[in-house]
C-alpha cells in the first residue's frame, strides 16, 4: 500500500460547487477578491466557475471574467466545470488550464442532473477531446465520476460500474480522472477499497478526490484516500455547497479544516492558515444568512499547534 503523500494540493471549488448551491449571487468584484486572497494564502488550484448557460446558473455567469483574471496570478492552475461540448468550447477559448466534465456513475442521477446517461456523457467527452485537439489547446481534460459510493435516487452504485466509467473516460481521451462522493455516502473503508482499485487502473492519471461532509466523514475519507497515495482533494471555504439531490446535506469538505488537519500531520499544502481563516471570515460576511460549515474558525488554532513549522512548510 502506498504511503500517505508528504505534499497535498487542496483545490478550492467554493467559487463553483459552493456558490452554485446557494441563492446568494456574489458580485464579480467580490469573487475576484476571493481568488486574489486565496492565491495570497497559498492556494494554487482554484475552480473558478462553470461554463453553463447564465439562465440556469446566474451565480456563475461571470466565469469568463474570473478565468481571465485568475490566469494573471503566478503559479495558479485555473479549473472550470463544463457540462457539454458547447461549454467546453467556451472554456478552451478562455484558455482554462483544466476542464472538468462531470459524469455520474448512477444512471438515475445522471438523467436527473445532466439529462444524459453515463455512456452519453462518455460519448460527449470524446467529442470534447476532439475539439480540444483540433484547437491545438493545452487545456487538460478531467473526467469527474460522481455518485461513486451511492445515490439518493438510485441507491446502490456498483464499484464495477464506477471503474467501467473510469476506464471509458480514459479510453475517450481523459488526461485526468477523479472520483466524488456526491451525496455523502462514503466511509473510509469504502474509499480505501475503491481508490486502490481506481489507482490500479488510472495510475498517475488519477487526479483528485471530492468528498461531501453530509454525515461528518469528509476528512476521514480524505485520510483514507491519502493512504492509497492520492494527493489532491477538492474542498470549499466554509464548507459551502452540496448536491441538490442530497436533502439535508451539510456541504463539502471545509478547505480550512482540511488544511489544518494536513498541517497538523506535517503534510505540506503551501497554505497559510491565518490568511485562509481571514478570507473565510470575509466570505462568511459576504454570505450572511447562508448555511456555512466547518469548525476550525470557531475554536481557532490550538496553543500546541506549531505555527513556525507550518510557516516553514508553506515558505
Amino acid at each position: 500500500m502506498p504511503r500517505s503523500p508528504s505534499n497535498v494540493v487542496i483545490r478550492e471549488v467554493g467559487l463553483r460547487d459552493g456558490l452554485q448551491s446557494i441563492p446568494t449571487v456574489l458580485s464579480t468584484e467580490r469573487k475576484l477578491e476571493w481568488i486574489r486572497e486565496a492565491h495570497a494564502a497559498g492556494q494554487r488550484e482554484i475552480e473558478v466557475g462553470s461554463f453553463v448557460p447564465p439562465r440556469l446558473l446566474p451565480q456563475l455567469a461571470d466565469t469568463p471574467e474570473l478565468v481571465s483574471f485568475a490566469k494573471t496570478l503566478p503559479g495558479l492552475l485555473v479549473s472550470v466545470l463544463v457540462p457539454n461540448l458547447k461549454g467546453a468550447e467556451r472554456a478552451i477559448d478562455a484558455e482554462a488550464d483544466v476542464l472538468l466534465v462531470p459524469l455520474s456513475a448512477s444512471h438515475a442521477h445522471s438523467l436527473a442532473n445532466l439529462r444524459k446517461t453515463p455512456d452519453e456523457v462518455i460519448a460527449e467527452f470524446a467529442r470534447i477531446r476532439a475539439a480540444r485537439d483540433s484547437a491545438g489547446s493545452k487545456t487538460l481534460l478531467e473526467g469527474g465520476i460522481g455518485t461513486a459510493f451511492g445515490c439518493t435516487i438510485q441507491g446502490q452504485v456498483e464499484t464495477s460500474e464506477v471503474l467501467r466509467c473510469m476506464q471509458a473516460l480514459l479510453d475517450a481521451g481523459a488526461d485526468r480522472v477523479s472520483i466524488a462522493d456526491t451525496v455523502g455516502y462514503a466511509d473510509p473503508g469504502a474509499v480505501r477499497d475503491l481508490f486502490e482499485q481506481a489507482r490500479a487502473i488510472a495510475g498517475e492519471r488519477f487526479w483528485c478526490g471530492h468528498f461531501h461532509d453530509t454525515r461528518g466523514l469528509a476528512l476521514a475519507n480524505v485520510y483514507a484516500a491519502m493512504e492509497t497515495g492520492v494527493a489532491r482533494f477538492d474542498a470549499t471555504l466554509a464548507g459551502i455547497g452540496g448536491c441538490p439531490h442530497a436533502p439535508g446535506a451539510s456541504g463539502n469538505a471545509s478547505s480550512e479544516d482540511l488544511a489544518f488537519m494536513l498541517a497538523s500531520m506535517g503534510i505540506d499544502t503551501g497554505i497559510d492558515l491565518a490568511k485562509l481563516l481571514a478570507l473565510r471570515a470575509k466570505v462568511a460576511d459576504w454570505l450572511a444568512g447562508e448555511a456555512l460549515h466547518g469548525t476550525l474558525w470557531r475554536a481557532g488554532l490550538p496553543k500546541t499547534f506549531d505555527r513556525s513549522a507550518a510557516s516553514a512548510a508553506t515558505a
